[in-house]
């Protein structure tokens, strides 16, 4: 009985640690809700008088974007700023023939009188978080404006978001980002929809409150002085913008978020693409809980209900888990829950858990609402798209847990960048991209076993008891099963 028990203890406290992220969402949802139609009367800088124009630079952090330099540099060069006050640093790191590409396109902006510098460094020291830094020696700008290359801000876009910094607790204003090929594939429709939960119910809910969030690394602007007061870029974790977001809110820096500011990029379309970015942003998540844990509960300017949210924002990655135990526990626990009748008590109280899968049902409708809008047709389709989601989401569970142990143990690993391909449209090609990771990893294949033992899970339901089988985990069986299929069969196969 020991083992049994020992299942059930897990299993129990995953769900447990579910629940309570499930009614943090929860929380966060009746704040964007009490928020989102309140007027933004915040101080603003006066653009109509030429005094209250600060001075603007723009950093562009690159590592090998062949594929997309041209256009993000056409599209930067486009912004409209007075150019007497706007500097553009592309911090190029590159090792292959996008150097020279990237030249020749700055060299051309440079004729049309626009301040621009091709910066190179000698070596990779600190990664992004390094780039951006040796970029900060000799920035000319009070406020730093920073996209990562597969993002094409707005013409506007400085003018919509430097005015806010008339406030001098502001340190950094976020923009929400779009998606320029949503609609690509069933990949990136999932990761717009969990990117816009984020941008919509995460970021809102915790900004209108006063408790932390995070710069999301790109579409978003720092105040200089906030950068080096917090302590400057630190590349000792895989999400360097986390990092220096909490340290600049333990000295009382206020952010500053802009849901209606859409920054348009582009998502992913490879796997391997998808599953590195996911990695370094689940690791990076682990580390910085690792890093701040300690600050934050010591901290004696934030309030508990700040705490809280910021213990869970940092654990967001750690979810995957806890998804994970409750996923694989799932099968034995079917077992018990038959071979136990004394049990049958705790699997009742266990079933209100069910709860949690429809938090997370409710708050994402509001986000699709308002992407999509609401109604009977669009509540439909939304059906379809949470379980797809979620299903697959659950699918990547295996590989981000490995992601975020890794964090949390201290193992150091490279910054690996995510490949951009300049896809918008389904007749755009990616398959001769030279940067797409050829060999899919060990790990794809553990993916491809759990799909199998989830085809016996499903089996189980009929065979368990004395009572016809036991049918209440086979939907959650079934999901598992689509999500560990979809992440093998697109890892083996198509890789898109």
């Amino acid at each position: 009985m020991f083992i049994e028990s020992l299942i059930i203890t897990i299993y129990t406290i995953s769900l447990l640690l579910i629940f309570m992220y499930a009614l943090a969402q929860l929380n966060l949802l009746f704040n964007y809700l009490k928020y989102r139609d309140k007027p933004d009367n915040s101080p603003k800088f006066d653009f109509n008088n030429p005094d209250e124009i600060p001075y603007v630079t723009i950093q562009l952090p690159v590592y090998n974007e062949l594929y997309v330099m041209e256009r993000l540099l056409e599209n930067i060069a486009k912004i409209d700023y007075p150019k007497d006050k706007l500097e553009i640093q592309v911090l190029d790191d590159s090792t292959d023939e996008s150097v020279e590409t990237t030249a020749k396109h700055v060299k051309i902006i440079q004729d049309l009188g626009i301040d621009i510098q091709h910066i190179r460094r000698e070596n990779r020291q600190g990664f992004k978080a390094g780039a951006l830094k040796e970029g900060l020696k000799t920035a000319k700008g009070e406020f730093i404006a920073i996209f990562d290359a597969d993002f094409l801000p707005k013409e506007d876009w400085l003018k919509q978001t430097i005015p806010y910094f008339k406030d001098p607790q502001i340190g950094v204003v976020q923009t929400k980002w779009s998606h320029i090929n949503r609609n690509y594939s069933t990949l990136t429709k999932i990761q717009a929809f969990a990117l816009d939960a984020h941008f919509t119910l995460e970021q809102v809910g915790r900004n209108s409150k006063g408790h932390f969030i995070n710069f999301n690394g790109t579409a978003g602007v720092w105040r200089k002085e906030c950068i080096y007061d917090a302590g400057n870029w630190e590349g000792d974790t895989l999400t360097e913008d986390l990092d220096l977001s909490y340290r600049a809110q333990f000295k009382n820096w206020k952010f500053k978020y802009l849901e209606k500011v859409e920054t348009p990029a582009e998502l992913p379309v490879v796997i391997s693409a998808a599953r590195s970015q996911q990695f370094r942003w689940n690791k990076g998540g682990a580390e910085n809980f690792q890093k701040m844990i300690k600050s934050i509960l010591r901290n004696k300017n934030t309030s508990f209900k700040t705490k809280v949210h910021s213990v869970l924002h940092l654990l967001n990655s750690s979810m995957f888990t806890f998804i994970f135990l409750v996923s694989i526990l799932s099968v034995p626990m079917l077992y018990i829950k038959n071979e136990y009748a004394h049990l049958k008590p705790y699997f009742y109280v266990m079933s209100f858990f069910v709860v949690s899968s429809l938090i997370f049902f409710v708050c994402y409708w509001h986000m699709y609402k308002n992407t999509y809008g609401g109604g009977f047709k669009n509540f439909i389709i939304y059906i379809g798209a949470f379980f797809t989601f979620f299903s697959i989401a659950m699918g990547f569970s295996l590989h981000n847990t490995i992601a975020v142990l890794e964090g949390h143990i201290g193992k150091k690993s490279e910054f690996v960048r995510t490949p951009k391909f300049n896809i918008i449209t389904l007749k755009d090609g990616w398959k001769n991209n030279k940067y797409i990771k050829k060999r899919p990893s060990f790990y794809v294949i553990l993916e491809g076993l759990l799909a199998l033992y989830f085809v016996f899970g499903m089996y189980s339901a009929f065979i368990v008891g004395d009572q016809g089988g036991d049918f209440g985990l086979f939907p959650f069986h079934l999901m598992l099963f689509i999500g560990y299929f979809y992440v093998f069969f697109k890892s083996i196969f198509s890789k898109a």
